[in-house]
């Protein structure tokens, strides 16, 4: 009886703790969102508009999260509204025109991650759907290689009916799906071995396309899993050492494949060449200090890409470096708890595809953040949740749904049944 009473005292209490956090997300995203509506010029009724509505939908998700569904984790959904809401203001501070593809992305994304979370409830049907989407990732490759044209140097985006889409992103999603299945089904080498054969068809379709960044999360991302797996070093070092000499292959017979990373480390012997974007964006990420200068005082927001692979450095020039020490600090937070998920899932597939969403993530942010500040080669790839960009952003809900697939609070049906058994 004593246990049932503070079970009941907790959900009491919950819901303040949720609420506070609710309210200062709100009022984060208010004062950011009037300093943007203060600055901008162009479309400031669609932009309000827009702000309203993303609020709505934050709000409605949150009421309809814990009265209807019975959520009482909803801590990724918080920083997840909070990211991309920070996401949203910011490229309608550089390009206010487009906030409403950046809301409607967002809309998408989060009926991915109720679909997605919806799937991931029963391990049976993510056993009897991993092949199907397996056919559809070497698909969308497939897809993208007949019918891409080249983007800034990569072969990465088709256009259908008007809409431009990255399949590359959406393959993220089928990436770890896969993954956590083929992993979890088989108890032997042949599960690593299938899965194996998969990610170097997938990798190998990125070479193809010149998304080297992309290919290199790929690769990150199956380490990971192989490691949970097996648990053997010395396989995953002989996969790491061939990876190895296959991209050293590369470089050597595609010349050009080492001129695009020629810069890196001497990015001001370039820096009106390769090296220009590194170079400004060291230079006024410096200059906007702890605090930043301002939104709309920024001078990187003129340069190309400043709004998808160089966003991080237009947050630390206009925002300051708390700020963007804040995002940073997010992403190491969904980390650690996508640790603390998977060592209590209840399922071997849970355990895989949160961390591995997780790594997926950290990889991503890693390559922006050192990419565009010259601690690593500059790869083109965009700031989960934040940067512009459709699929990204859907990408990047989506990912969100394996970790918290992982909490059995997810599913209180589950959780309950759970708590019945002796």
């Amino acid at each position: 009886m004593a246990e049932k009473e503070q079970r009941k005292t907790q959900k009491k209490e919950q819901p303040f703790h949720w609420l506070y956090m609710l309210l200062l997300v709100t009022a984060i995203q208010l004062i950011s969102g009037m300093a943007v509506l203060s600055q901008i010029e162009e479309a400031q009724t669609e932009v309000l508009g827009v702000f309203g509505g993303f609020l709505t939908v934050e709000w409605l998700y949150f009421v309809l999260a814990r009265n209807f569904a019975q959520q009482r984790n909803t801590e990724l959904e918080i920083i997840a509204f909070l990211l991309s809401g920070f996401g949203l203001v910011t490229v309608a501070s550089v390009y206010p025109n487009y906030a409403l593809k950046q809301f409607i992305a967002i809309l998408i994304g989060l009926i991915a991650f109720v679909a997605l979370l919806a799937i991931m409830r029963n391990v049976e049907v993510v056993n009897a759907l991993h092949w199907f989407v397996a056919v559809g990732c070497v698909g969308l490759l497939g897809l993208n290689l007949l019918l891409a044209k080249v983007v800034n140097g990569a072969l990465n985006w088709i256009n259908l009916g008007g809409v431009s889409i990255q399949p590359s992103e959406l393959v993220k999603v089928g990436f770890i799906f896969v993954g956590a299945a083929t992993l979890e089904k088989l108890q032997s080498t042949r599960s690593l071995t299938t899965y194996l054969i998969f990610s170097l068809g997938c990798v190998g379709a990125l070479f193809l396309m010149r998304d080297f960044g992309t290919a290199l999360i790929f690769f990150c991302t199956f380490m990971v899993m192989a490691f949970m797996r097996s648990g053997d070093i010395k396989t995953i070092g002989l996969i790491g050492v061939g990876a190895v000499l296959g991209a050293g292959l590369i470089v050597y017979f595609k010349p050009y494949v080492a001129k695009r990373f020629q810069a890196y480390r001497h990015v001001w012997e370039y820096m009106n060449e390769s090296g220009f974007q590194q170079t400004r964006v060291l230079i006024y990420s410096a200059s906007g200090g702890l605090f930043g200068l301002g939104v709309g005082n920024g001078k990187l927001r003129k340069v190309f890409a400043s709004t998808t692979d160089l966003i991080f450095g237009v947050i630390c020039e206009e925002w300051g470096m708390i700020v963007a020490f804040c995002v940073v600090l997010s992403f190491a937070f969904v980390a650690v708890y996508a640790l603390r998920l998977a060592r209590h899932a209840r399922s071997t597939v849970y355990s895989i595809a949160a961390v591995a969403a997780a790594a997926m993530l950290l990889v991503q942010l890693s390559l922006n953040v050192f990419g565009v500040t010259d601690l690593l080669p500059l790869t083109g790839v965009t700031l989960p949740f934040i940067s512009r960009g459709g699929t990204s952003m859907i990408c990047s809900w989506a990912l969100f749904a394996f970790i918290k697939s992982a909490d059995i609070k997810t599913y209180p049906k589950l959780e309950v049944q759970m708590e019945e058994k002796p």
